[in-house]
């Protein structure tokens, strides 16, 4: 395996990873030397970078072209009341390098649009859609379809959550388009007027890490076809299984 190698306090900072099977040592080198893209500096995207630089991923590009507002505080625990009025990414690069100095953090104020997706992609190991827009969950997937980069999706309103991976490198695995058509945009359903479950955002963006982190590491199962949503009043959860549409416009004409 080819970049960095581990120094002296890495090796203690990263003990309980290196203690595990599943990861090791040449798991996490691996994650040393990933990149993962965030998309969304919020209420998913704040739990799951911050867990992503804890576990020493070695560069996050973070994107969020929105403000720091006291309404955000409730749930997105990146930020704080010191951090009002700021760019989100600025707020929350300064908490991920509080958190981890040997992490490179990227942090860009724009919107995730398909000329800066296309520009990240090729370098990005795993992309994490922590963001609350259907046209750019779209773009998104699409970009990752391009670039045959898995996808770890989640979403959080009100008291519901779910979480599921799209990775186009498995053949048997829908992407985002497959389970929600482009064509068919759903009414937005936003935390500004719905509200959401503080913890619950925590708890899907906590997953979101685990599964990009699993991917890079190359170990267990991701949920790829499998998507998980959680009852936040009852807490439970429930599995529904999803497969690849034939005639996806996205997935459908990269396979073909």
């Amino acid at each position: 395996m080819t970049g960095r190698s581990l120094q002296d306090d890495e090796l203690l900072r990263y003990s309980r990873h290196l203690l595990l099977d599943d990861i090791g040592f040449g798991g996490q080198t691996r994650f040393l030397n990933s990149h993962a893209l965030v998309i969304g500096a919020g209420g998913l995207g704040s739990p799951a970078a911050m867990y992503l630089a804890c576990a020493g991923v070695g560069q996050i590009t973070l994107i969020d072209d929105d403000d720091v507002d006291l309404t955000n505080l409730q749930r997105q625990i990146a930020h704080t009341t010191a951090s009002l009025g700021r760019p989100k990414v600025d707020s929350a690069q300064d908490a991920l390098e509080r958190l981890n100095p040997h992490v490179h953090v990227q942090a860009l104020r724009v919107r995730a649009d398909a000329a800066l997706l296309e520009a990240l992609l090729p370098t990005a190991d795993v992309v994490l859609d922590c963001c609350d827009n259907f046209a750019t969950r779209q773009a998104i997937n699409a970009a990752c379809v391009r670039h045959g980069k898995p996808l770890v999706s989640g979403s959080a309103i009100q008291m519901d959550g779910q979480i599921t991976v799209y990775d186009p490198r498995n053949a048997n695995s829908p992407c985002y388009a497959c389970v929600f058509a482009p064509t068919l945009a759903p009414e937005e359903a936003r935390c500004a007027t719905m509200g959401v479950f503080a913890p619950l955002v925590g708890i899907i963006g906590a997953m979101q890490a685990a599964e990009a982190l699993k991917l890079i590491a190359q170990v267990g199962e991701p949920l790829c076809g499998r998507l998980l949503m959680l009852d936040g009043r009852s807490m439970e959860w429930t599995q529904v299984r999803m497969e690849r549409k034939a005639g996806c416009t996205v997935c459908g004409k990269q396979a073909g």
